[in-house]
């Protein structure tokens, strides 16, 4: 493997971060841009008009890029399989973080990921090829979610909430100061450099696997020796600094190991499914112990868990017979392979389901908070959510207020 030979020049453009590295006979200029800035894409513009590429990467994995190619691709979900699947809290997640940006740029007139398009447009109008050099969001998400402990959890959907109810506007110029560039930073900022485990999954492996992405299309492309690569500036440096780092392995083996999820850890079902069982193993001994007790107790379940269930349902606008459905199904959670969201949201579909407008007005209806309300679309993942979380509050609720009882 020929050793790295690192030739970096900062400059190029006023005020836009550009990184020139040289590897393996290769030129990797590096664009640093911010996602919702006008200046980026009249960069990304000079860029091309000015300098000749053999090739343009882009910082968008295929489900992003498709995204703002087809913007009706929204119009393809299916609502009863991501139900089914259990996809809703990253379904959720991804159209918090989506608001989270649309809502900035759209202060400006400008779309999201617009210097992203102009990349891809650019490359088509001069005959280049286009590589998608991101990891896919929602595995990154999903590992980022698997490797933080409750407390980061809780902060993370602290933040996704903020991105949804947050309405303070933000200048053009502290957008352009920041120059994150990137949407997950962007939307978890400081958090992200505060947490070890969130900062390796949403930056630095992240660097790894564009890294590696471009390393093995310049392999798979012999003739190729100068690369535009449009990456948000946040990730700049350390892109740059991989790109020159001598490859440890195959880049396909290191893609492979960035692209697995880690399996849900299993103790936390456990040890659900345990305080559960003793929960029932003590209204069991409530009704031996006195039956008057012991009907209070299982009342004490039923009402609890199945009204909060139903709170949370109200609070999600559903359809009175959809938070029915789920507070009916909420005190049997134990025992059932679908939570009682799930069945909350079903109903909602068949009773309310999503018209093509709903599709097609998905995203810019949750620019503004009021919109996951009036979107049948987002309003049924709502309603999934917070009859899951009503029920669970009630599950812990009761339990408390049973032992209390009993003992």
């Amino acid at each position: 493997m020929q050793q790295p030979e690192p030739s970096s020049a900062m400059g190029a453009l006023p005020e836009q971060p550009v990184l020139r590295v040289t590897y393996a006979e290769v030129e990797f200029v590096l664009l640093g841009t911010a996602h919702v800035s006008r200046q980026s894409v009249e960069a990304v513009h000079k860029m091309l008009d000015e300098e000749s590429f053999d090739a343009v990467a882009v910082e968008l994995c295929p489900s992003r890029a498709a995204g703002l190619r087809d913007p009706e691709s929204l119009r393809q979900m299916d609502l009863f399989r991501v139900i089914r699947e259990g996809k809703v809290g990253m379904v959720a997640a991804s159209l918090a973080l989506g608001a989270f940006q649309r809502r900035i740029a759209a202060q400006f007139g400008i779309e999201p990921g617009a210097e992203m398009m102009a990349a891809m447009d650019g490359a088509h109008e001069r005959g280049l090829p286009c590589w998608l050099i991101d990891r896919e969001v929602g595995t990154t998400l999903r590992r980022a979610w698997r490797g933080v402990t409750l407390g980061e959890r809780t902060r993370i959907l602290g933040t996704l909430a903020a991105g949804v109810f947050g309405g303070d506007e933000t200048s053009e110029q502290e957008i352009e100061s920041l120059k994150q560039g990137d949407l997950l930073e962007d939307a978890f900022g400081e958090f992200a450099r505060d947490s070890a485990t969130l900062y390796r999954t949403l930056i630095e492996e992240r660097d790894r696997y564009m890294a590696a992405k471009l390393h093995q299309h310049a392999v798979d492309s012999p003739g190729i020796r100068r690369i535009l690569v449009v990456i948000g500036a946040g990730h700049l440096a350390g892109l740059g600094r991989r790109l020159t780092m001598p490859e440890k392995s195959d880049a396909r083996d290191e893609l492979r190991d960035l692209d697995h999820v880690p399996p849900a850890s299993r103790w936390p079902k456990w040890l659900a499914a345990g305080m559960v069982a003793t929960l029932f193993g003590v209204i069991a001994y409530a009704f031996f112990k006195n039956p008057a007790l012991g009907r209070t107790a299982l009342l004490d379940w039923v009402l609890l868990t199945a009204g909060l269930a139903a709170t949370g349902g109200i609070l999600a606008g559903g359809h009175p017979l959809s938070i029915l459905v789920g507070a009916a199904v909420a005190p049997f959670k134990p025992i059932r392979i679908l939570p009682p969201g799930a069945f909350a949201a079903m109903t909602e579909l068949m009773l309310r389901r999503p018209r093509v407008a709903d599709f097609e007005a998905l995203r810019a209806d949750l620019v503004a908070w009021r919109g996951w309300w009036r979107n049948r679309v987002a309003r049924t993942l709502l309603l999934f959510i917070l009859v899951n979380l009503g029920a669970l509050i009630g599950e812990y609720v009761a339990g408390i207020r049973i032992l209390h009882s009993v003992f």
